[in-house]
């Protein structure tokens, strides 16, 4: 065994470490770097919003025409000049994790270039009016921002890169949803099974300031709002919170499913279409969700984020904006379409806001008084169903509420809603991944190559 640590020895090593200082401060600033760089998709994701809700506001028939134009020169783009930040971006940054992925095709999936990139793109649907969220793409661009750091590092920093990419898209998810909890229990839970006992504390330090970024940035406040739930007894929840709880893990596995079969390919002639002529097929994709926009008057497409808000803030009453029973589904065949177009845009956002209209409508058919406490428990066990991560799930929709009354509800219903999707569905991310590293061995996956 050994023996204690010699206080004034490990004193001497941290005073005299002059570049082992110098390394933290690398990594920290690019912790700062990370958080600024989500920040600008977090501002250029709602400029974009802003923008096709004027447009859409001109005349009823815009979307019908805009929406396909768009998406079609976005992935016309992407496939010529980065095809590495297509998709949702938490696949990416875990196949340049894995261990078989060669160092030299690292770049493709993550870099400055590919992060620039994204952002970019995400807004370009976002602009497209396109059901897509910002949030998986924050893990993606915060990755490729903190492995930049590596060039600044000295050899014996004790630093990976597999640690870079953790700490970068931990602070991505951190960064986007302002929860540095959620973003550390992602780093353990989807991106990495450990850290380095040497350089665990830093990383951890490196997630928390880019949220502390966003927070600087935005203020303490939830993108989907705040959930306040006061003098709520678990029991009440019970029946009602069970059954948003299934509904959201069979939609949400159903989600996953058709994602993973939309990735993949099937022998099918839409997907022999896409992969023939992908713009094409972008362009009949954004045309049906720009019918969707117009059926559903703009409120199931785009990010989801203020449909969301409408309905926590008229919880006990259902806004006019909310179509009940329709809305789920027009939401849910519109963010399938937008992924299966091949644009870069993630899951997250689209899943929070399809869990909040199942709970919504749940409430209204029950006639339940607690629309709130079950908008929030549809949220978190959507997004558990679709990814198929239910602590971070709960701790994100946790970290949106105010007190700690609904936390056992919460892991409740992730679990549950986790262990339905599973039943249907392979784990989403995790899939897409080994799909994507097939890929740097085979020519295609689908046809059109990784997204």
């Amino acid at each position: 065994m050994k023996g204690e640590p010699d206080f004034l020895q490990r004193l001497r090593e941290e005073i005299g470490g002059g570049r082992q200082w110098l390394d933290r401060a690398v990594i920290l600033a690019y912790a700062v770097f990370a958080g600024l760089s989500v920040v600008a998709l977090t501002l250029l994701a709602d400029a974009a919003t802003q923008a096709y809700g004027a447009l859409r506001a001109q005349a009823w028939w815009v979307p019908l025409v805009w929406t396909p134009a768009v998406t079609a020169a976005v992935v016309w783009g992407i496939r010529r000049w980065a095809p590495g930040a297509g998709g949702s971006g938490v696949p990416q940054v875990l196949t340049a994790l894995a261990p078989e992925t060669p160092l030299a095709e690292r770049q493709r999936f993550v870099s400055i270039r590919v992060s620039v990139a994204k952002i970019l793109a995400v807004a370009g649907s976002l602009l497209a009016g396109l059901s897509v969220g910002r949030q998986g793409p924050s893990v993606q661009v915060a990755a490729g921002v903190m492995l930049h750091a590596r060039r600044w590092l000295s050899p014996r920093s004790g630093i990976s890169d597999r640690e870079l990419l953790v700490a970068g898209g931990a602070a991505g998810i951190a960064a986007a949803f302002n929860t540095p909890l959620g973003g550390i229990v992602f780093a353990v839970e989807e991106l990495s099974r450990r850290l380095t006992e040497r350089s665990s504390g830093l990383m951890l330090a490196a997630i928390v300031i880019a949220g502390l970024v966003a927070v600087s940035a935005f203020g303490n406040l939830s993108t989907f709002g705040r959930v306040r739930v006061d003098g709520l007894l678990w029991w009440s929840l019970l029946l009602p919170g069970a059954l948003v709880a299934l509904l959201c893990g069979l939609l949400g596995g159903l989600l996953s499913r058709l994602m993973l079969a939309s990735f993949i390919g099937t022998p099918d002639r839409f997907c022999a279409y896409r992969r023939k002529r992908p713009v094409a097929f972008a362009a009949m994709c954004g045309f049906v969700v720009g019918l969707i926009s117009v059926v559903s008057g703009g409120s199931a497409v785009g990010l989801g984020q203020e449909h969301t808000r409408e309905l926590l803030a008229h919880a006990a009453e259902l806004p006019a904006t909310h179509q009940p029973l329709l809305f789920s589904f027009l939401k849910f065949v519109a963010s399938w379409l937008s992924t299966w177009a091949g644009v870069p845009g993630g899951i997250f956002g689209p899943s929070l806001s399809m869990g909040a209209g199942v709970a919504a409508d749940v409430a209204w058919l029950l006639d339940s008084p607690h629309g709130a406490a079950l908008i929030a428990l549809g949220m978190c066990a959507f997004l558990a169903a679709v990814t198929q991560a239910p602590i971070t799930a709960m701790i994100i929709v946790m970290e949106m509420t105010d007190g700690h009354s609904m936390v056992l509800s919460l892991m409740a219903s992730a679990l549950l809603a986790s262990l339905v999707s599973r039943m249907i569905s392979r784990p989403l991310y995790s899939t897409m991944s080994q799909l994507m590293m097939r890929s740097l061995r085979e020519p295609t996956v689908d046809g059109s190559g990784p997204r």
